[in-house]
Formats: structure tokens, sequence, C-alpha cells
């Protein structure tokens, strides 16, 4: 095995390799040792790069969030017009409910471990708020927020179904929160009185 100094991708291979195992037993499976024996490193250099397994644990989500986020960028940063940017998110949530059981296993690992800890919780609110960042270039952040919890939702229903729904039914999902039938629904409680 190399050194970390011929091995610049070492911690990156431990990453992926603690992403792998979460991926396949749970958090509960994970163990420096596991860890090590996948990525095929040696032993030490889990305490060389990381101060323990929570560290590692939380980097490893840490960069598969910023995956997830990319995503969004990539489906996000083109569309031109309302329509175009509805088709867009049309494209993401199916894309990400067809992809991979891996990705949607470590998603709700890390749901489960952010409704435990905090410092979890710490890691998906910056997640959420990273995806929020790409919809509010096409929506105000309300909607935005409404929209990224629909793109959770539909994702999620998407993936676990034996029969997921089609196309049209996300799209009129997206339209009812981003139409123009929306807009009063943005307007909140304390707005309209004021206004009143």
């Amino acid at each position: 095995m190399a050194t970390g100094h011929i091995d610049p991708q070492r911690r990156e291979r431990i990453l992926t390799a603690t992403l792998d195992l979460v991926a396949e037993e749970g958090t509960a499976g994970v163990s420096h040792r596991k860890i090590a024996a996948r990525a095929d490193v040696p032993l030490g250099s889990m305490t060389y790069h990381f101060s323990g397994i929570d560290e590692v644990l939380r980097e490893a989500f840490r960069h598969f969030a910023g995956r997830i986020v990319a995503l969004f960028d990539e489906y996000l940063a083109a569309p031109a017009d309302r329509d175009q940017v509805r088709e867009a998110v049309v494209d993401l949530i199916h894309t990400l409910s067809d992809g991979s059981r891996r990705d949607l296993v470590l998603t709700q690992e890390l749901y489960t471990l952010a409704a435990r800890r905090p410092s979890y919780r710490e890691l998906t609110h910056e997640w959420m708020t990273r995806s929020r960042r790409h919809l509010e270039k096409h929506f105000d952040p309300d909607t935005a927020r409404q929209l990224d919890a629909l793109i959770e939702g539909l994702t999620l229903h998407r993936a676990l179904a034996t029969e997921p729904h089609d196309r049209l039914l996300t799209l009129d999902a997206v339209t009812r929160i981003t139409g123009p039938s929306g807009a009063a629904a943005r307007t909140r409680p304390a707005d309209r009185a004021a206004g009143q």
C-alpha cells in the first residue's frame, strides 16, 4: 500500500468506502477496520485523516450531500423561463428517484442520524439551504422551500413505489406549487392581515 505522500486520493477513497459500507450495512455496521479494508488503506490512515468514526461519517455524508446538490446545479443552471424550470425540476425528481438504491439508502441513513443528533441536523440543514439556493434563482424563497420539500417527497415516493407515478403527475405537482394559482397561497397570513 502507498504512503500518504504518494497517495493523494486516500482520504477520498476512505469517504467513498464509508458511504459504500453505510449503504450496505447501515451506520451501525461501520468501523475503522471495515472502512480501511474496503478503501485498501492502512488502518492507521483512519486516525491520521479523521479524529474518530463520527468525523468520518460526517465528512462522508457531507461529500454525499455535495454530490446531490451538484445535481441541482446541473439541472437548474440552464433553464431560462418558468416552463423550462418546471421541466428541469421534473427531470431532477425522476433522475433522483430512478437513480441508484445506494443514494436512496444513504439519504435515509442521513435523515435518521439527523433526527437523533444535532451535528447531523446541521449537515442536513446545510444541504437544504444549498439546494434551495439553486431553486431561489428561479422562485421566491417560500416557493423554493415548498418545492425543495416536494422534490424530496416525490423522489422518495417514486423510489419506493412498486409502480412509480409518471412524469405528468410530477409536472402537475410542480406546477401547482410554482404556477400562478400558487401566488395567493404564497402570501403569508400576516402579510394578508397587514394588507387589510
